[in-house]
C-alpha cells in the first residue's frame, strides 16, 4: 500500500470499558471479526471486514473517566512536525508523539473548536487496508458550533483545498487533497444539545443501511437521524451503547442530484 498523503482519513479506534461487548456489538452491525488483543499495547484489538483492517478498539487507559468515542486519525509524514502545527494554529496537542512499536508514530490533539482527532506517521502499519467496503470507513465529517476557528486551523496544519456548498441554507464545506474530497465540515445548529462538544463524524460502509439500523437498535443503539437517502448514499447517525455516535452508509442507493461546490 502507497503511503498515505498528508491529511489523508487514515485510521480510526475507539475506547470502551466493555470490550467485549463492543466486540459483539460492532461485529453483529458491521460484520467485524477481531484479532487477538495485543496486552504489549494496552489489549489494542484490530477489527476486521473480509480480512482486511479497518478499524481498531481499546480499553480506556487509567485514569478520569471519559466517553466512548471514535478517534479519527489523519496521516502525517513527520508527526512530531504536525504536533508543532497544531500548537502554533491554536490546537492542543493531548498525547505527545509516541512510538507504537514498528507500527508507527501516535498523537492526539483537539483542534480550537474542541474536536479531538489523531495524528498518524505509519511504518509497518499505514492504516486501513479497505475503504469503501461493507464494514470498512467510508467518510467523516467535523461537526463545529465554531466554524470558523475549525477551518482556519485544518487548513493552515494539512494542505487541503477547501470548497464551501452553493446552499446559504447549509454551512457545510470539504476539505479536498488534490482532486479528492477527504473530509467534511458541518455547522452544528439547535438541534444538537448544548453540552454535545465539536466532534468528528465516522461513516462506515455497510450493504443495506436500514438492516444496519435495525441490527443496531435491537443490540440497544440510539437512532439519531435518518435512515435518509441522499445523492452520496442512504445513512443513518448512531450511538452505540457505550455511546459512541458514529455514522452508516449504502453509498449504492443515491437520490436526486450532487449538490454544486465553489471555491473557499
Amino acid at each position: 500500500m502507497a503511503v498515505q498523503s498528508e491529511g489523508t482519513p487514515c485510521w480510526a479506534d475507539a475506547m470502551f470499558t466493555d470490550l467485549e461487548g463492543a466486540k459483539r456489538f460492532y461485529g453483529d452491525v458491521l460484520g467485524w471479526t477481531f484479532g487477538e488483543s495485543s496486552s504489549e499495547y494496552g489489549n489494542y484489538t484490530q477489527a476486521y471486514a473480509d480480512g482486511k483492517a479497518v478499524a481498531a478498539i481499546v480499553p480506556p487507559m487509567p485514569g478520569p473517566e471519559s466517553t466512548s468515542q471514535w478517534c479519527l486519525y489523519f496521516a502525517s509524514p513527520d508527526a512530531a512536525a504536525t504536533a508543532a502545527k497544531i500548537r502554533e494554529n491554536g490546537g492542543e496537542v493531548l498525547m505527545e508523539p509516541m512510538r507504537v512499536g514498528d507500527f508507527g508514530t501516535m498523537a492526539i490533539a483537539r483542534e480550537p473548536s474542541g474536536a479531538v482527532f489523531g495524528i498518524w506517521q505509519g511504518d509497518a502499519h499505514e492504516g486501513f487496508e479497505a475503504v469503501a467496503k461493507p464494514g470498512a470507513y467510508c467518510w467523516a465529517e467535523l461537526f463545529t458550533r465554531e466554524p470558523e476557528k475549525a477551518d482556519a486551523f485544518l487548513s493552515a496544519v494539512f494542505p487541503y483545498r477547501m470548497k464551501d456548498m452553493a446552499d446559504e441554507h447549509v454551512d457545510f464545506r470539504l476539505f479536498d487533497l488534490g482532486a479528492d474530497p477527504v473530509l467534511g465540515r458541518m455547522r452544528m445548529g439547535e438541534e444538537f444539545p448544548p453540552e454535545v462538544p465539536s466532534y468528528v463524524n465516522v461513516y462506515f460502509t455497510v450493504d443495506d443501511c436500514d438492516a444496519a439500523v435495525a441490527r443496531a437498535t435491537e443490540r440497544g443503539a440510539v437512532l439519531r437521524f435518518g435512515p435518509m437517502t441522499s445523492p452520496f448514499g442512504r445513512f443513518a447517525a448512531l450511538t452505540d451503547p457505550q455511546g459512541a455516535s458514529f455514522s452508516v452508509i449504502d453509498v449504492t442507493m443515491t437520490d436526486g442530484a450532487m449538490p454544486e461546490f465553489k471555491d473557499a
